[in-house]
């Protein structure tokens, strides 16, 4: 039997690990959504460099949750202030979900939203908004099936000349 999933904060040391997790799940995600040699040309040493450098930073509300087990990390999470261009709401964002592409459909994703929707509802938030690709059904199931609903907010996006559309999901926090 496993050892129980640990969903915690995020620590410098995890970047690196996180980064993979990143990189290899938009490679995995978004193969067919967005251009393939876009996606070849993703680094995870890159990724990494970036994610040490801004890792910890002042002033930032951002909650980086990493979910573990028997000292692997598996996934990860971030949430923090809604971004409505240079404006923040009352409202919270998940602003990224990923997953080992070796663990897709083994409750890890779940775990890891649980504890964001937990944290920004603990914290006052009245509501979690995300953005997901347009053409991602899977993830878009994925949050249906966990309470968000589309709310007819897309917003645009391109990937080297290519429109990659994006709709916002909601879910309203209890208080």
């Amino acid at each position: 039997m496993d050892a129980p999933l640990l969903i915690r904060e995020m620590a410098l040391a995890d970047c690196d690990r996180v980064s993979e997790i990143r990189i290899r799940g938009w490679q995995s995600a978004y193969r067919g959504l967005m251009p393939q040699p876009f996606l070849d040309a993703l680094s995870v040493p890159a990724d990494a460099e970036r994610r040490r450098a801004r890792f910890g930073q002042s002033g930032s509300r951002r909650g980086d949750l990493v979910a573990e087990r028997d000292g692997e990390i598996l996934g990860w999470a971030c949430h923090g202030p809604y971004r409505d261009g240079e404006l923040r709401t009352e409202d919270a964002e998940l602003y990224a979900i990923y997953v080992d592409v070796q663990r897709f459909g083994s409750g890890i994703g779940h775990a890891l939203l649980q504890e964001s929707v937990h944290r920004t509802s603990a914290a006052g938030h009245p509501r979690l908004l995300l953005w997901v690709l347009k053409d991602n059904t899977r993830a878009r199931h994925f949050y249906e099936r966990r309470g968000f609903t589309a709310d007819g907010a897309e917003e645009p996006f391109e990937v080297d000349g290519v429109p990659v559309p994006e709709v916002r999901y909601v879910k309203e926090l209890a208080p």
